[in-house]
């Protein structure tokens, strides 16, 4: 009676366990379908005329709505391979200098064990809960009077503000580091650059990955801070580019569509292929 009654209690547990996987798998499911609803309608509004569009926003395209010229003539509109040229400097440029000056400041964060370095920290931790548009006209102030209001200016204030959660994600994969490897190597004559280059950097390409990823995902994507700051034609993002389709009078739908799907698909290609390390960086650095 005493192993029935233990089979009867695992059986119930492994069936308990089975209903909480099943309900978190439908949540996910139903989550993702979620996210993934207004590219969809994106996606078919970019295949329809704007007649299609103003008739059916939700609809499939039919016969007489249904149109691929619109993916041609807004590559053409947008100068895509200009504009995308200025979005891929840009992010990458940003993305290279937030990773350096992220990694190198946790680096020393950590290992200088001081009260200024915790505060220096928690400094970095409650920016980011400032929100941008409450340092937006101070900042565009002060660009003006820097004449940083160009690409390299753009490129400093994109590094500003990724710097703060790139810090926190560094800082919590490098106290899982060993401090005897650095010690080793400062006994064998390293200096703080080679001991960070050599020793550290080769050490933190998971989590640089990751970091590298949602700051590429963020920077491609902004459209606020470019509009800010980037006056100048020829300098447009992807993103300030596909603002050109909402004229005053006319607004071409149709085309912004097909834009819009055209600005995604180099960022969902680059995430498809690099987001098993985003898990695997976040989980490493959370484990000690």
């Amino acid at each position: 009676m005493g192993n029935e009654g233990i089979v009867s209690t695992k059986t119930e547990m492994h069936r308990k366990n089975m209903v909480k996987k099943t309900v978190l798998v439908i949540v996910g499911i139903a989550l993702g379908l979620l996210f993934l609803f207004p590219i969809f309608i994106l996606l078919l509004n970019s295949f329809k005329n704007q007649r299609g569009i103003f008739l059916n926003v939700l609809g499939l395209p039919d016969a007489k709505t249904f149109t691929p010229a619109n993916y041609p003539q807004a590559f053409e509109a947008l100068d895509y391979l200009h504009s995308f040229m200025n979005s891929l400097l840009i992010t990458v440029i940003s993305t290279v200098l937030i990773l350096l000056v992220s990694a190198m400041a946790a680096w020393v964060l950590v290992r200088y064990k001081t009260k200024m370095s915790s505060a220096i920290f928690i400094l970095f931790a409650a920016a980011m809960l400032v929100p941008f548009q409450c340092v937006m006209l101070p900042l565009m102030n002060l660009s003006s009077t820097l004449h940083m209001v160009n690409r390299p200016g753009l490129v400093v204030m994109y590094v500003g503000f990724g710097t703060s959660m790139s810090i926190i994600m560094f800082h919590g994969f490098i106290k899982n580091i060993p401090e005897e490897l650095e010690e080793a190597a400062t006994i064998d004559g390293c200096n703080s650059l080679q001991l960070f280059f050599i020793i550290v950097v080769p050490m933190l390409k998971t989590i640089m990955i990751t970091v590298a990823i949602l700051n590429v995902m963020w920077i491609w994507n902004d459209y606020l801070l470019p509009s800010l700051v980037i006056n100048k034609p020829g300098w447009q993002t992807i993103p300030l580019k596909t603002y050109l389709f909402f004229g005053q009078f006319s607004k071409r739908w149709d085309l912004a569509s097909a834009g819009l799907i055209l600005c995604v698909i180099p960022i969902v290609v680059f995430y498809l292929f690099c987001q098993k390390y985003i898990v695997k960086g976040v989980t490493d650095g959370a484990i000690k």
